[in-house]
């Protein structure tokens, strides 16, 4: 179990650099969404809707609608490289964030940047790759294994997620509780993890930041019908904003659940198939926002909330 506690930025670090640069900047590596559910478009407009400023490097792209993920062009590793070595020799970076990134090869050029930028706060998160064959699935999950989480502040991922991916030998009687997945993360190298969608009972769920010896933070919400899409990019942009702003990590932690419960109660549906976040919903005109009984009823899909066992693969 690593001894490493990340030094986040303070609110002191925070005034000076916004006096030198003008707003916190985030280094995120993500991919390109077409359907704006998820990718660099969330990053940049969750970022920016909560006060600090995104500095998107692209790691490929998706073939996807509203629906579903149906493939992915990864970036040569070259060229991830050379975007993020170009805007951080440039740009003083607060916090770096890692979406999905699609290679092996691309996340070893993450882990080495975040090794030479030591000191700079790590927010990862591990998305439902469910779309994916196994084979890619498991080789993406192995390198971030053993090159990111050694470098990772913070993780973020959804129960079912970091359950099979972290704890695919559990056996015990009980599903394994925040706490479990967090001392597991530790054992390789990660300090604190953010897990989403635990159930609870009656309809809601509960979201916890915890590490191996206690909860630091958690917010619990009501489960309602419907299906949603990019609430794990959304609430992984926010927390790595906030705490770029320099708020300490539970406090960051609870705010970014609730910037995407408000993102989810204005969601939208733009085509045929999922609920979007709507990351903007603060500059709806007064009077347009929902008051929750009107337009669609969502939830996060199965990126954010329970996802049953023994229905989905990782």
């Amino acid at each position: 179990m690593t001894d490493h506690k990340p030094e986040f930025p303070t609110e002191t670090d925070v005034l000076d650099a916004e006096d030198a640069a003008g707003l916190a900047c985030v280094l995120s590596f993500n991919a390109n969404d077409p359907s704006g559910a998820g990718g660099l478009s969330c990053d940049a407009t969750a970022m920016a809707s909560v006060g600090a400023h995104c500095m998107p490097v692209c790691t490929g792209a998706y073939v996807r609608d509203t629906s579903s993920i149906t493939d992915f062009y990864p970036l040569d590793e070259e060229a991830v490289h050379d975007q993020a070595r170009a805007v951080a020799e440039d740009v003083p970076v607060q916090v770096i964030k890692v979406g999905f990134v699609g290679t092996p090869e691309s996340l070893a050029v993450i882990a080495e940047l975040s090794d030479d930028y030591d000191g700079v706060p790590v927010v990862a998160y591990m998305p439902n790759l469910s779309w994916w064959e196994d084979d890619k699935i498991d080789a993406y999950q192995d390198a971030f294994r053993e090159l990111v989480l050694p470098q990772t502040s913070v993780l973020v991922g959804h129960h079912s997620t970091l359950r099979r991916w972290l704890l695919p030998e559990w056996s015990g009687e009980r599903n394994p509780g925040p706490r479990d997945i967090a001392k597991a993360a530790a054992e390789l190298g990660v300090p604190y993890t953010l897990v989403t969608g635990l159930p609870l009972p009656d309809q809601h769920i509960d979201n916890a930041l915890a590490s191996p010896e206690t909860v630091l933070a958690h917010e619990k919400f009501e489960r309602i019908e419907a299906v949603f899409a990019g609430a794990g990019d959304t609430l992984t942009a926010a927390l790595a904003a906030l705490l770029a702003t320099g708020m300490d990590l539970p406090e960051a932690t609870s705010e970014a659940l609730h910037y995407l419960d408000r993102c989810l109660d204005e969601g939208f549906r733009p085509g045929m198939g999922q609920v979007i976040p709507d990351r903007l919903f603060w500059a709806l005109p007064e009077g347009e926002e929902t008051d929750g009984e009107e337009g669609p009823e969502v939830h996060p899909g199965a990126d954010y909330f329970e996802v049953p066992f023994n229905e989905t693969k990782h």
